[in-house]
């Protein structure tokens, strides 16, 4: 008879490719992990995995395996968690860019604690590729992250898709002023690290639309770089929703980029094989709002902006 435990460890291993590291995930000895495996292909009388060395393949009865066994695990969780007394009550653990933490997290973690009281919450901010790994390892039950290619073991849909914007010090009045790059004298440049998911967007977008760099100047440290720009002739390209709370300071001029603009999209993420908490899943949807917040406070900016400056240039009427 299969058990839960063989199913646990066949998904372990389908979605870490190593019985060392699948060990590790489930607590338990690699030994063990293999002698599980063994019995459920056995008791399936089919080979679900090839092992070619270290290199650990699925089969194809292996792959639709892997499907049926990740809808069994949510579908226990959900069973778990219909039962709870308190559905929106428990300890939640999320993982959150500095892109969402700088102007998005204060007012979510506001209204969440007033909707679930006596919910706890654990936020880890990092950037994509820690917070995915924490995905994986199941350390968070989800994370916010720009979209990617998607890995196995690893469900996600879209949460935002968001302006980029031209973040300079403030030395005129033109905030939310479209920007076209190219127009522009070559740029110094703070970016994020080649393994920063962004980095690799940017520099597609500088590409294709004949942006010219001087001087590149890598920071993953948010806050560091914010610091620097506001005191200096560097810029940086950062999403309208972290910078939505600047806006009426005097640090920054925060202008969207334009002809053509330049979007980003974050997707959020959680492990295939388990259902979110209700508590997880309201969070998830307060981060939602107050990133919908953010862009309806970018339209209305946008959309009086430009009918002020209709009004200026339209020509005087004689009488």
């Amino acid at each position: 008879m299969i058990s839960l435990r063989q199913i646990r460890s066949f998904v372990a291993v389908y979605e870490e490719g190593s019985f060392t590291s699948a060990a590790k995930r489930e607590g338990a000895t690699q030994s063990g992990i293999s002698q599980h495996l063994k019995q459920l292909e056995f008791e399936l009388g089919a080979a679900l995995l090839e092992r070619n060395g270290r290199n650990i393949e699925p089969t194809l009865a292996g792959k639709l395996y892997y499907r049926e066994c990740v809808d069994v695990l949510k579908k226990l969780e959900a069973a778990q968690q219909s039962v709870a007394v308190n559905h929106v009550r428990g300890a939640i653990r999320v993982g959150l860019m500095p892109t969402f933490t700088r102007s998005l997290l204060a007012p979510a973690l506001d209204r969440f604690l007033t909707s679930a009281p006596g919910s706890e919450i654990s936020v880890t901010e990092a950037y994509s590729g820690v917070l995915t790994d924490m995905i994986l390892k199941g350390e968070l039950d989800f994370a916010i992250v720009p979209a990617f290619e998607g890995v196995t073991g690893i469900s996600h849909r879209l949460l935002a898709r968001d302006r980029e914007m031209l973040v300079s010090a403030k030395r005129t009045k033109s905030n939310l002023k479209p920007v076209r790059l190219s127009d522009l004298d070559p740029l110094k440049v703070v970016l994020p690290g080649p393994q920063n998911t962004r980095r690799r967007n940017i520099e597609t977008y500088f590409t294709a639309n004949g942006v010219t760099v001087a001087q590149r100047l890598e920071l993953d440290a948010m806050m560091g770089t914010l610091q620097f720009v506001a005191a200096s002739d560097w810029v940086a390209i950062l999403p309208f929703v972290m910078m939505v709370s600047d806006l009426d300071e005097d640090r920054f001029d925060v202008r969207p980029l334009d002809e053509p603009p330049f979007y980003s999209e974050f997707v959020l993420i959680e492990p295939a094989r388990k259902v979110m908490s209700p508590a997880a899943a309201l969070f998830a949807e307060i981060l939602k709002m107050e990133a919908e917040r953010a862009l309806l406070v970018f339209q209305k900016r946008t959309g009086a902006q430009r009918i002020s400056q209709r009004r200026a240039t339209r020509p005087a009427v004689r009488r």
